[in-house]
């Protein structure tokens, strides 16, 4: 299967117009926005959990990358509410679930599979730092290497922001709006940037909150064959 697998362009997707579809377990729906593969496959989506729905125990053999935006996931680590950022490295293993139910945005088969580096982060525990060098920028980082660096930004209302994005990027609005090209994005928007793309955007009125991924679109393949299949 692909879905907006060619990253040479850019890409706008609302989510909130996108019907949910089935995953192979039951109580478990999925938005996708992005997909190369099957069942097995590099994809970025938005996950709802109904209450009391659990998938069984896997190994994550490309690793998983997860905002919670609703709710609160659960699995044997602990639980997570929304605000809450994972990164489950390669060869990770978990029995994911929620009693309660929630909705979040996952990446899959997106890290170096040599990547052993586990991340828990409780953003609302977190502060933004004031960017120096763009006023009206509040920077919370949450990750970054050699491959991609990902953080969440707020923007003052109104506030202008321009990026150079060598390596590409990717921008889900978390809270409020921003318009960039021809668009205008709200809550739950995902906008993907090829590599050389300049962003130019403004924030609405009501300010903006973003989580932003820069760096990694060159690094865009399919998993490898040998993979063992994992849903969602």
């Amino acid at each position: 299967m692909g879905l907006n697998d060619d990253f040479s362009r850019r890409v706008l997707v609302h989510a909130d117009t996108v019907d949910w579809t089935a995953s192979p377990m039951a109580g478990v729906e999925r938005r996708m926005l992005d997909r190369i593969g099957d069942e097995v496959a590099r994809a970025t989506t938005i996950v709802r959990y109904a209450p009391d729905s659990h998938f069984s125990p896997h190994v994550h053999t490309g690793g998983e990358e997860f905002f919670v935006l609703e709710g609160v996931f659960q699995d044997e680590h602990g639980d997570f509410p929304a605000g809450s950022y994972v990164r489950n490295p390669p060869t990770s293993r978990h029995t994911p679930g929620s009693e309660a139910g929630c909705t979040i945005f996952v990446k899959l088969w997106q890290f170096d599979l040599s990547d052993r580096t586990q991340v828990m982060i409780d953003t609302n525990k977190m502060e933004s730092i004031p960017d120096a060098r763009r006023p009206g920028v509040s920077v919370m980082p949450l990750f970054m290497d050699t491959r991609e660096t990902v953080s969440l930004e707020t923007w003052d209302p109104d506030l202008t922001v321009t990026m150079d994005l060598p390596r590409g990027g990717e921008f889900l609005v978390l809270d409020g709006s921003f318009s960039e090209g021809s668009g205008t994005l709200r809550q739950q928007s995902w906008l993907r940037l090829p590599e050389g793309s300049t962003f130019n955007a403004r924030a609405g009125d009501q300010g903006t909150r973003v989580w932003i991924k820069t760096g990694h679109i060159p690094d865009a393949r399919a998993p490898r064959p040998a993979a063992t299949p994992r849903p969602v």
